[in-house]
């Protein structure tokens, strides 16, 4: 199968919100909501346009999205900027056909030449650790909200960019509109 993976554009904005929406139709932990999610982390402060990426197959047809955006590691008066992969999606007659992968393996790697140094999810404990994400509890960080230990998970971009940091991820409103 071939397909691209290129940045999102405002052009695409309609069509993204409905890969969203269609990725997580069946979704037992989604609310439905994710494409509004988008929209509003769009809008904010925390977008990196050159972080949100679609996939495309070989009709042209937008088959996936991920999307990285910043967040804040904070502990006392110290807050380190990371960012949160959230949410990823590919519409499901594409899923289990390596979209996905594609998609994280490619905004890991632009976050990284673009100097960020560490990525949070919350996502399924048996899917993200194949990207190197571990739990976020080694290094003390925390959710803001209760969630299993185990899909709450971290990667270092940069080698040791998490040794010094811990605390609460703190996520911009846009998460909680």
């Amino acid at each position: 199968m071939n397909r691209m993976i290129r940045q999102e554009l405002p052009k695409d904005y309609r069509t993204t919100e409905e890969v969203v929406k269609q990725a997580f139709l069946n979704e037992q932990y989604s609310d439905g909501k994710e494409h509004q999610l988008v929209n509003r982390i769009r809008k904010s402060k925390a977008f990196i346009p050159e972080l949100s990426l679609v996939a495309i197959d070989e009709d042209k047809e937008m088959i996936g999205h991920i999307l990285l955006s910043k967040i804040s590691i904070v502990y006392n008066d110290q807050s380190v900027e990371s960012l949160a992969l959230a949410p990823m999606s590919v519409v499901p007659q594409y899923q289990k056909k390596g979209i996905g992968s594609q998609l994280i393996q490619e905004a890991l790697k632009k976050a990284k030449a673009l100097g960020y140094h560490s990525v949070i999810v919350l996502g399924h404990k048996d899917y993200y650790p194949k990207f190197g994400f571990k739990q976020a509890q080694l290094w003390n960080i925390k959710a803001p909200f209760e969630v299993p230990e185990e899909a709450f998970m971290a990667l270092e971009l940069t080698e040791d960019s998490l040794e010094t940091v811990q605390g609460v991820v703190h996520y911009p409103k846009a998460f909680s509109e």
